[in-house]
């Protein structure tokens, strides 16, 4: 116990410096360097004979972590595998990595990995003090490898699986935010039109002295509204993101109701129920087909679902399994996972291929939501165009009624 407060004084505090010089020719340089001191600044720049005219601290990276995205895990992973297919022993590969990671907060969360496995920690116990950066499936597949001697194996897939996750997550990103999108732009406009361009037709047409059609009154009214009430609508939709981002992090039971919820979609929940069956099986695949007992991948894939209705579902499997139920049985009695999935199980148990059966289902249901997506993009695309013709045009032509009539009547 005793420890941890000295492993916390040996992180790494590393900083952005800004330099100028002139080169070995005269040239002026400039760039910037990250390093834990100024000295070890200028005695890198001093190695390149470079002569140093202003070296300026930019900023700090607090305690080495900073904000570490999982593509850079999945770098690591790859530069890591490399060194140790090369024959550079893991120490020296932390060493070799370190250096050539460019954002301080990964460089520095490289070094305390080998400063634990220096005192004496295993690759994957140092994994295991990161749970934020390096999850249970990487710390997993990391020890499998360190005792079945094919470390730089097993990181390669690890690699391998987050580069397929990243890109998975992505797309069903991507059809999240397109419609959302597409909303806020039709809103957006609307409300400028109404509270800003319509005020000006209004006092046009009170020097009119004749009723207004029925069409360009309700106009008016509409702006007379959102120009009283417009900040009790910004100050509703901040409420509402803020009730259900407290929500989802503080009630369980919300947080499912809301992801039940959000299956049923039209279109959209397609999406998630198909990706959340893809990374369910995908997680599957990789963690068992590592040596992993089916128990223990499963509650790993439990994690990796993404979704709190298949989490509870996996949950359910995971204890049937444990229980000596085959995997394709329990599936099925969660009346959650489709057919197709189901069935291709049950071949792979049968075939003693199962983490080859988990990824063919994966790479199905991938492609089944790249597929929606791109379905779900091109069907909006004129939507876009409708929705906002009828806004704008409808609020347009609403203003213009007036003038075509007195035109008529002169």
């Amino acid at each position: 116990m005793a420890t941890k407060p000295m492993r916390k004084s040996q992180k790494t505090k590393l900083y952005r410096w800004r330099w100028t010089g002139l080169g070995p020719n005269g040239r002026k340089v400039a760039g910037e360097m990250i390093a834990p001191k100024r000295v070890e600044v200028e005695n890198t720049l001093k190695g390149q004979s470079i002569a140093i005219k202003n070296i300026r601290r930019k900023s700090a990276i607090g305690g080495g972590m900073g904000s570490i995205k999982p593509r850079d895990i999945m770098l690591f992973a790859r530069q890591m595998a490399t060194m140790i297919r090369a024959g550079v022993p893991v120490l020296q590969a932390f060493q070799v990595v370190a250096e050539s990671l460019k954002k301080p907060a990964m460089s520095a969360l490289v070094q305390e990995l080998m400063n634990d496995v220096a005192a004496g920690s295993s690759f994957s116990e140092a994994l295991r003090r990161h749970p934020d950066q390096f999850d249970r499936l990487f710390a997993n597949l990391v020890e499998a490898g360190e005792q079945s001697g094919s470390l730089d194996h097993m990181l390669e897939r690890v690699a391998a699986y987050k580069e397929k996750m990243e890109s998975l997550k992505s797309r069903v990103k991507k059809a999240l935010w397109y419609p959302a999108a597409v909303i806020a732009v039709g809103i957006g406009v609307t409300a400028l039109l109404l509270i800003k361009v319509v005020p000006q037709f209004e006092s046009l047409f009170q020097g009119f002295g004749a009723e207004l059609p029925a069409m360009t009154r309700m106009t008016i009214s509409m702006s007379e509204f959102a120009q009283q009430y417009w900040w009790w609508g910004v100050l509703g939709v901040m409420a509402l993101v803020f009730f259900l981002r407290t929500g989802m992090k503080k009630s369980k039971a919300f947080r499912y109701r809301m992801h039940k919820m959000s299956l049923r979609i039209p279109v959209i929940g397609d999406i998630l129920d198909k990706s959340s069956v893809a990374r369910y099986s995908r997680t599957l695949a990789t963690t068992f087909g590592a040596g992993v007992p089916l128990v223990e991948a499963l509650e790993t894939a439990e994690g990796a679902a993404g979704n709190m209705v298949y989490e509870r579902a996996i949950a359910q499997i995971r204890e049937d399994v444990a229980t000596g139920q085959q995997l394709n049985f329990a599936m099925r009695m969660t009346d959650q996972f489709p057919a197709l999935a189901v069935q291709m199980v049950g071949i792979g148990e049968e075939a003693g291929s199962l983490d080859a059966m988990l990824n063919r289902v994966a790479d199905y249901y991938e492609e089944e939501v790249d597929n929606k997506v791109d379905t779900l993009t091109s069907l909006l695309e004129p939507f876009i165009i409708v929705v906002l013709g009828v806004l704008v045009g409808g609020l347009v032509i609403s203003m213009y009624l007036p003038i075509f009539e007195l035109g008529s009547v002169i």
